[in-house]
């Protein structure tokens, strides 16, 4: 007995060592390299358990080739799509010009755009315009439960695909790991092509489940589409414990549906190797207005170059002149984010965080609290929502930007998810984001240093040991 345990402990060391090797030589940022090995080194076992699981490194494995897998799945909308001459606005051309060559973000104009904080309202729509389509519907979402607000999409779903309209549903394994899988074998039993994106087994859980697909997207008949923050549960629409749910999804018309339109197509490639690319699913595209919105569908994948959203984030931060609105459910943003929100702040620019007053675990409260110091000393300020979840991704730079989309400002969402954005340069818009940003902050407790500054010793520490940790979360 005696003998055996020594070997379990040497087998324990050798493969500790083994991760630790293996996470100093992917060279990843020095913050999440420490942050893998301060828990390995604090948490025996578990520790180890997490980082076979989570933190292993796949951007170098062949599946996840981005060059051969990009340039596949963006040939049909390059060879369908036609794009007219566009007057950039000159304060964003950079940025512009970024996405276009690094993320094959095509800017689009003549957009118009519904936006929905509230999930009652999204719902109806999406199912409304699901009820009015007559070639295809496409949706992709990282959460769909068996409940009240699945069950109605997935019914609206298969009575389009019974009178001849191609439907397609494409939805995140983990994400919906708690949902029976009869449910999905319904949706294909009705007539929907139902697919799984990265889905788990246990051989392969250690290459796969660190890896997520955060969409949350639709595109009907490539005219309409939807991008944002919400799922289909029923939580997005009557909250959680007795609190509201607090969202921002876009309904766009315009050219701009065909980034969606792609993005859509890329994922459904990747989940089942079948290449969507006739001509009818970028039907010729009629400017929603003129001169409309000027918008670009900008998406991030773990096996990217560069961090495209954001790298997108960074750069109309540092652009902002008046002020910078940010709603975001989880705030732990990188350094690099960091560092520009205080160098704004510090500038004399208006700088205005929201968050949930909680968000989710504790373990989720405290990481967020742990970034509050470090803007609210530069100047900036924080507006934790009261009434329930904030859920909403939206920044808003001097009246003439918004950006909504799925990605949080955390570590995670900037780094090792699949995350889509669309990046609006439009007074119009930007306006009415505003606004609701506005109504929102009407329901938030304002956090300011003094208040910060009152914490109590034993919160202090909780948040300073769960910090170390939030590369990670």
């Amino acid at each position: 007995m005696i003998y055996l345990n020594i070997l379990l402990l040497l087998l324990y060391i050798f493969l500790v060592i083994n991760a630790f090797m293996a996470v100093m030589l992917d060279n990843r940022q020095p913050v999440k390299t420490i942050a893998w090995i301060l828990f390995l080194f604090l948490v025996p076992v578990v520790g180890l358990v997490f980082y076979y699981f989570f933190g292993q490194n796949i951007r170098r494995e062949r599946r996840f080739n981005k060059k051969s897998f990009g340039e596949l799945t963006h040939k049909p909308m390059m060879q369908y799509v036609r794009q007219s001459t566009i007057d950039y606005p000159e304060k964003y051309v950079s940025l512009i010009r970024f996405f276009k060559m690094n993320a094959i973000a095509l800017p689009f104009s003549g957009n118009a755009a519904d936006f929905y904080t509230a999930g009652r309202d999204f719902v109806d729509a999406l199912v409304d315009d699901i009820g009015h389509a007559r070639h295809h519907v496409h949706l992709e979402f990282y959460i769909v439960e068996d409940d009240g607000v699945g069950r109605r999409v997935s019914w609206a779903l298969a009575e389009a695909a019974g009178r001849g309209v191609q439907v397609r549903f494409l939805y995140d394994d983990v994400g919906c790991w708690t949902v029976k899988k009869r449910f999905f074998r319904r949706m294909e039993e009705m007539g929907i092509r139902v697919a799984a994106f990265g889905p788990v087994h246990f051989r392969r859980l250690s290459h796969r489940v660190n890896y997520r697909n955060h969409r949350k997207l639709a595109v009907i008949d490539g005219h309409i589409g939807y991008i944002g923050g919400m799922n289909l549960a029923d939580r997005y629409v009557y909250g959680e414990k007795g609190g509201v749910w607090r969202d921002m999804h876009m309904r766009v018309t315009g050219p701009t549906v065909y980034g969606i339109q792609q993005l859509f197509i890329t994922d459904w490639y990747y989940a089942v190797k079948e290449l969507i690319s006739a001509a009818e699913y970028f039907p010729e595209a009629v400017p929603a207005v003129a001169p409309g919105a000027l918008v670009q569908i900008v998406s991030t994948a773990p096996f990217g170059k560069w961090p495209t959203i954001m790298m997108g984030f960074n750069r109309v931060i540092q652009n902002a002149r008046k002020h910078i609105y940010i709603q975001t459910p989880y705030f732990m943003p990188t350094e690099t984010v960091l560092e520009s929100l205080q160098t704004a702040a510090l500038s004399g620019v208006k700088v205005q965080v929201m968050v949930p007053l909680k968000p989710g675990g504790f373990w989720m409260t405290w990481a967020n609290e742990s970034y509050y110091g470090d803007v609210l000393k530069a100047g900036a300020e924080i507006f934790a929502y009261k009434p329930g979840m904030l859920h909403a991704k939206t920044i808003i730079v001097d009246d003439d930007f918004c950006s909504v989309g799925s990605a949080n400002l955390d570590f995670r969402s900037l780094g090792q998810t699949f995350e889509d954005s669309a990046f609006i340069y439009d007074t119009d818009m930007t306006t009415r984001v505003k606004q609701l940003f506005i109504e929102a902050r009407q329901d938030c407790i304002k956090i300011d240093l003094d208040m910060w500054n009152g914490r109590n010793l034993r919160r202090r520490i909780l948040e300073s040991f769960v910090r170390i940790f939030s590369p990670l979360f």
